[in-house]
């Protein structure tokens, strides 16, 4: 993450986004920089304006817990809906179960101290 966040400062300062900025920058911030992971990080921004990608990625609705980030469409997202819905409900009855077999063996926190 320390790379992606490199290149945002110097996107946001107006920098260029080359191997020597990101280096500093990186270097400047303590972290043990590996060569190959910067030339990646460089030339997978080539082509991408990051305005762009970080106005669309804060108008997109945060996924739902376990979803997919991003790309989903509606179908895809209520599924997604009735799974956590589905797993909350076997999660609610869990404790349930719980609940009763401490009760039912006289197990507990309050039972250990009296």
């Amino acid at each position: 993450m320390e790379y992606v966040y490199a290149a945002l400062i110097l996107n946001e300062s107006g920098e260029e986004i080359n191997e020597d900025n990101v280096t500093a920058v990186l270097e400047a911030a303590g972290v043990d920089v590996e060569e190959s992971r910067v030339k990646a990080l460089v030339a997978a921004l080539e082509d991408v304006d990051i305005e762009e990608a970080v106005e669309t990625a804060a108008a997109a609705p945060a996924p739902a817990s376990g979803g997919a980030a991003g790309g989903a469409d509606e179908a895809d997202a209520d599924e997604d809906e009735g799974d956590a819905d589905e797993a909350e409900e076997e999660a609610d009855e869990g404790d349930a179960d719980e609940e009763e077999d401490e009760e039912a063996s006289g197990e507990g926190l309050g039972n250990l101290f009296g």
